[in-house]
């Protein structure tokens, strides 16, 4: 649930009889409320009464529209404006000296029936609790117990999911569910139950209910693949106190260590390729716009958008094991996609587990106006009944016709605006609880430099950051071309004009630096994927995969794989590093093989050595000593264009001596293939 610290609007307000005094006697306790109220702040009313009783019998407070709503007002849709509460204000009821440790209870009526307001309890000036309410009735309970004076408690762990053997930090975040100002501490962790470090933190200033953002600099350093459960806990409170609740300190997080995706995109250039379907209509695949991969690699669980319709909104299919043997899949659909997720267009998971999805609609309300955006999602709950605004944890509605949608860091997303041809940025922030309502602390940044084109609202604009260098890579398939954007480049200036939703930050940027990488030879562009200094752009008119160096300022296409499927919407670089696309037209899932299925072992390209690797004079020897002989064997050495530079068939010697002394220097490609053998290396001739 998000902590949110609001600026307080005093407003008058019609409230019950009840003690309203600065200072209470013991055994009682200060308690206020903080109303919140949405875009139609005449639809609600709300009651404060002792847990037991109800609305309207023992109230002690009220507020909001009591005429034409009240106690039993819940979803008549009779209420009228001005009446009841502003639109989005920010209301303080109170304070009153209730009994310290009594329950009590907080009744919300939306007359609309759609929820909206959230609420504020303060005990002794601090705000301990938090809701939100949803449907036409809701009510809250809380108990009136101060806040005890030290209480610490380490709330994240923000690391990713899944990462590499070596250093990594551990940042998080405390908050302090104490009454006291916290100004020192000890900061400690252990990996797998082992033994415990501890950093000394000094110099800090936490006021009660707020937030800290701590750093253990390398504190993980892995030095091997597996799990491993981290541990964080803070003790030692400002110089020898100690924490006042020990429920809450420590909190976990299991880090799973892997593998990266290999870079074998050159293996494409130098054989024929196989397209292996991975799933089908008949694992409930219908018009796929895009494609993910859960980011613990190892797992395979891949999962597929499928678009839908705007009546019912789309769905999720979830392929586990993708592409193995054991390989099942489900389909997911929210119960409030006809809102959250309607007739998505993109699909993409960030490092931290959770994902977002862009929405191709205008209207996410299906009315006349132009209100939708990104949604972010929590795949442990997605699709799991919850409030009336179904699973997702959060959703900004600035970007109608959402055409495209790549992942930047944490909970943050760039999004191709289809309505007004923009790219936009879009950081959640803190995530809401499931189903919950409150999307004020999102900050959207818009890019006015960066002009996109759509061909229409069907053909996808996907786009990719190259996370180590931080560039974005758009498609512009209005304009047929592939525009790179330093994402670190540009000033934020003026805000921009908010639709229909008030959010904590909507800025214009300016000043960044793009180009056109790729002006030529495309169609109907749409799916787009980087790895290193490889690019690969699926054509949706042809479905064609084209693969371009990246490298310098204009991409430079390699070749490409004619899959003969008009259709392709997105494509993604996998876990084995290989091509996996949808194609919306034939509805399936398809990955892209250079080899027979189920031939492996022999094929792995340890089992022949390459030295020595970079070479200076072009001469080097492939070794055969291993598991393979050279027998049969034939040799294609091609450069980074795919212009074959020489062909050899192998003997049965265990090493094979090559001469490329005559060729410039640069990257080349060798493809090794036999009966049941088909091995792809890379050299590097310096010169």
């Amino acid at each position: 649930m998000k902590t949110i610290f609001y600026s307080i609007m005093l407003v008058m307000l019609t409230i019950g009889t009840y003690r309203t005094k600065a200072q209470c006697i013991v055994a009682q306790t200060n308690v206020s409320i903080t109303v919140h109220t949405d875009a139609y702040g005449y639809e609600g009313y709300w009651e404060l009464y002792p847990l037991g009783s109800s609305c309207g019998n023992g109230t002690l407070a009220s507020g909001g529209n009591s005429v034409q709503v009240g106690c039993s007002g819940g979803g008549q849709q009779v209420a009228t404006t001005g009446n009841g509460y502003g639109n989005n204000q920010n209301i303080n009821a109170g304070s009153w000296c209730l009994d310290s440790a009594a329950s009590y209870q907080i009744k919300y009526v939306d007359d609309y029936g759609d929820g909206g307001f959230s609420f504020t309890v303060n005990i002794d000036g601090l705000p301990i609790y938090e809701f939100s309410g949803s449907g036409a009735n809701a009510t809250f309970n809380f108990i009136a117990t101060p806040a005890p004076a030290f209480d610490l408690s380490v709330t994240k762990i923000i690391m990713n999911v899944y990462v590499q053997p070596g250093a990594q930090n551990i940042n998080g975040d405390i908050f302090n569910f104490g009454s006291t100002t916290v100004t020192s501490f000890d900061l400690n962790y252990s990996v797998n139950g082992g033994a415990t470090s501890t950093l000394p933190v000094t110099g800090v200033n936490i006021p009660g209910y707020t937030t800290y953002n701590y750093s253990i600099p390398s504190g993980f350093n892995p030095a091997s693949n597996g799990n491993y459960n981290i541990d964080v806990w803070a003790t030692n409170l400002n110089g020898g106190n100690a924490d006042m609740n020990l429920t809450n300190d420590h909190h976990a997080f299991t880090v799973i260590v892997g593998d990266p995706i290999p870079n074998i995109i050159g293996s494409y250039l130098l054989a024929d390729p196989i397209f292996t379907t991975i799933a089908t209509s008949s694992n409930q695949i219908s018009s796929p716009n895009d494609l993910d991969f859960y980011p613990v690699l190892s797992n395979y669980q891949l999962w597929v958008i499928n678009k839908g319709t705007e009546s019912s909104g789309g769905n999720v299919v979830i392929i586990n094991n993708a592409g193995k043997p054991n390989q099942s899949s489900t389909k997911k659909t929210d119960g409030k996609a006809l809102h959250f997720m309607s007739l998505p267009t993109a699909i993409a998971f960030s490092d931290n587990g959770n994902f977002a999805t862009s929405s191709g609609v205008l209207d996410a309300n299906h009315g006349t106006g132009h209100y939708t955006g990104p949604t972010l999602w929590d795949p442990t709950v997605f699709a799991v009944p919850n409030s009336g605004n179904g699973s997702h944890i959060d959703m900004i509605h600035q970007s109608p016709l959402s055409m495209g949608l790549a992942y930047d860091h944490d909970n943050a997303f760039w999004v191709y605006n289809g309505f007004y041809n923009t790219l936009d940025h879009y950081d959640f922030q803190t995530p809401h609880e499931p189903g919950g309502s409150d999307h004020s602390d999102g900050i959207v940044k818009r890019y006015a430099d960066i002009s996109l084109n759509r061909i229409d609202d069907n053909i996808v604009n996907h786009m990719v950051l190259d996370k180590p260098n931080h560039m974005l890579y758009m498609v512009n398939n209005g304009s047929t071309q592939i525009i790179r954007m330093d994402a670190n480049t540009g000033t934020t200036g003026s805000n921009f004009s908010l639709y229909g939703e008030s959010i904590a930050g909507h800025s214009i940027v300016s000043g960044v630096t793009q180009s056109v990488v790729v002006s030529t030879g495309l169609l109907q562009p749409s799916g787009i994927d980087v790895i290193g200094n490889r690019m690969i752009v699926s054509d949706y008119s042809n479905g064609d995969i084209i693969i371009y160096d990246i490298s310098g300022a204009s991409g430079i296409e390699l070749g490409r794989i004619h899959t003969g499927f008009p259709g392709i919407q997105g494509v993604k670089i996998g876990p084995d590093g290989k091509i996996w696309f949808v194609n919306q037209i034939e509805n399936k899932v398809m990955r892209v093989d250079f080899y027979p299925a189920g031939i492996s072992g022999i094929n792995d390209e340890k089992n022949v050595g390459l030295y020595p690797n970079p070479t200076k004079d072009g001469i080097i020897n492939l070794d055969f000593s291993g598991k393979l002989t050279a027998e049969n064997l034939t040799i294609h050495v091609k450069d980074v264009l795919g212009r074959e530079v020489l062909v050899l068939n192998s003997n049965a010697n265990s090493i094979v001596k090559l001469d490329l002394n005559n060729e410039i220097g640069g990257t080349y490609f060798l493809n090794i293939i036999g009966e049941n053998v088909n091995i792809t290396k890379s050299l590097i001739i310096q010169k």
